[in-house]
């Protein structure tokens, strides 16, 4: 059974490392330049924090971008906002190190919300090496604060 919304918020203020909270207006103002609606889960994150270092503050394994960063996939992976460098409709929603993030894929949701896929710098844009690892962001916010590792869809 998956732990509310309001329990994983509450942990990232207790434990981690969050930044101050996106105003309505900042969210409205992001969902124009993006074109698509954050998810109930995002919003919901967004509304609590604007960003967060997960699991420790320098070098943190998890850093969940604001929305003043948050860019196509391709743009943050490859520097580049051409098709050749992956699909418009994916985002990069969480830093993990090493050119590496996680990326949002706006073009589906499945009961109301966006799947989370792995946003490998290496594998780019391959399709078959882009794993979806949470099909929303409260899983991935749920798994992270539950294992405390980074990338924890890799195996150890």
């Amino acid at each position: 059974m998956s732990t509310p919304m309001s329990s994983l918020l509450e942990e990232v203020s207790r434990d981690h490392f969050p930044q101050t909270p996106a105003t309505p207006d900042e969210i409205e103002q992001f969902e124009r330049r993006v074109g698509w609606k954050l998810d109930p889960d995002l919003r919901a994150f967004y509304l609590h924090c604007n960003g967060a270092s997960l699991i420790q503050w320098q070098d943190s394994p998890y850093k969940i971008l604001p929305l003043s960063k948050i860019v196509r996939a391709r743009v943050a992976i490859r520097r580049e906002d051409d098709d050749k460098w992956g699909p418009a409709s994916m985002y990069a929603l969480c830093y993990v190190r090493d050119g590496n993030y996680v990326v949002l894929d706006v073009s589906r949701q499945v009961d109301g919300q966006y799947p989370l896929m792995d946003g490998d710098h290496e594998t780019w844009p391959t399709p078959e090496y882009r794993t979806q690892i949470a099909s929303s962001f409260s899983e991935f916010l749920e798994q992270i604060l539950r294992t405390r590792r980074s990338l924890y869809w890799i195996p150890e």
